[in-house]
């Protein structure tokens, strides 16, 4: 081979070397993103590396890349953002024998330690060492590939799209959150905030067999969407705390039936005193919305009427459930992602931009 040969040989390799550099959107302050090189671990004999194909943006994201925090959890060193993700699989580690390269899988987003008492007992989505993607320190999933624990990656059947497979992650929310309060055909839901996950409990609801599901909200927007995917009826309510009893007649009054189960998936103190007041006596109030770390409640006149107060964290054994829902067609998530997104820096901008934007986006998605 002449010297220009073997020169352009190395140019050809060099280049084939940056096609293969993996890329991530590293959240580095305040609304400043950058896509940058992210160099993975290396694969263990149980994981799997998944090339990136769908990934949605969660309000926590948006909670990160607007204060570089969400509640407790504080960025404070450069972070891979992002969670709500399916891929393909390129490479399986060596005692992996459930999947194979090609697969196209959902990833759950959270490894905890599998040790601590917590995860003995089933509900390792309170474990106090868990890794979770996205969530400070743990680098997150925006990105082209990442190493993942094989047992966290769900294979998708053929009918069940990448976009879908990463709607996973906000449907399980829904689904622990009815598997908690224990939705079935003769509960009767209240859910305050019609945004992504408000909406997505009111499709997990259905789906568990709740007869009948209102959604309240202050955005009338949002509620001819809660509308069109099946709310029995909406109430577009203020953000003044005053009128909470008046409120509260309406929710009540246009339930007659009563109220069994109210979910918030807000978390502010008017929302939760509404969830409180409206619930029947007897009945559960569920807190998914975590805006805030403290709230000033009525929580004496309802536990004189026996309200149960339920809190849930994220989700636990809810991939295969989704999975299925998503299959048979007894859950439709399509008509929630409406934003898409490409993997570029200017994309990438934009995406968080419009989620952040908040009224007419439900779920900014990427395609990688």
């Amino acid at each position: 081979m002449s010297s220009g040969g073997h020169i352009m040989a190395g140019i050809e390799e060099e280049e084939e070397e940056e096609e293969e550099e993996n890329m991530a959107a590293w959240l580095l302050g305040i609304k400043n993103l950058k896509i940058g090189p992210y160099h993975l671990p290396s694969l263990g004999p149980h994981d799997v590396k998944v090339r990136i194909k769908a990934l949605g943006i969660c309000g926590s994201d948006v909670h990160h890349f607007k204060t570089m925090r969400c509640a407790n959890f504080i960025v404070k060193k450069p972070m891979v953002i992002g969670h709500e993700c399916a891929g393909v699989i390129e490479e399986v580690g060596s005692e992996v024998k459930t999947l194979a390269v090609g697969d196209r899988v959902a990833l759950e987003p959270g490894i905890s330690c599998r040790r601590c008492n917590l995860c003995k007992d089933g509900r390792y989505n309170l474990c106090p060492e868990m890794k979770f993607f996205g969530s400070p320190p743990t680098n997150g999933a925006l990105a082209n590939k990442v190493v993942h624990p094989a047992n966290l990656c769900f294979k998708l059947p053929e009918n069940v799209s990448l976009e879908e497979g990463a709607m996973c992650e906000p449907l399980s929310v829904g689904v622990h959150a009815c598997r908690r309060a224990k939705i079935g055909p003769d509960t009767n839901v209240l859910i305050m905030g019609a945004g992504p996950i408000g909406l997505i409990t009111l499709l997990a609801a259905h789906a568990f067999g709740a007869p009948r599901v209102m959604l309240i909200d202050v955005d009338g927007h949002r509620l001819s969407i809660a509308k069109k995917l099946g709310a029995d009826e909406i109430l577009q309510v203020s953000t003044n705390i005053e009128d909470v009893g008046e409120e509260v007649q309406k929710i009540q009054s246009a339930m007659s039936s009563g109220i069994d189960v109210s979910f918030d998936c807000v978390g502010y103190a008017k929302t939760m005193s509404t969830a409180l007041n409206a619930t029947r006596s007897g009945g559960k109030a569920c807190l998914i919305g975590l805006a805030l770390s403290e709230m000033t409640v009525p929580l004496t006149p309802a536990a004189a009427r026996e309200v149960d107060i339920i809190g849930i964290f994220r989700y636990r054994n809810t991939w295969p459930l989704c999975i299925e829902l998503l299959r048979t067609g007894k859950i439709d998530v399509k008509p929630l992602i409406t934003h898409r997104f490409s993997f570029s820096q200017e994309e990438v901008e934009k995406a968080f931009e419009t989620s952040a934007g908040g009224s007419n986006a439900i779920k900014v998605m990427f395609n990688l």
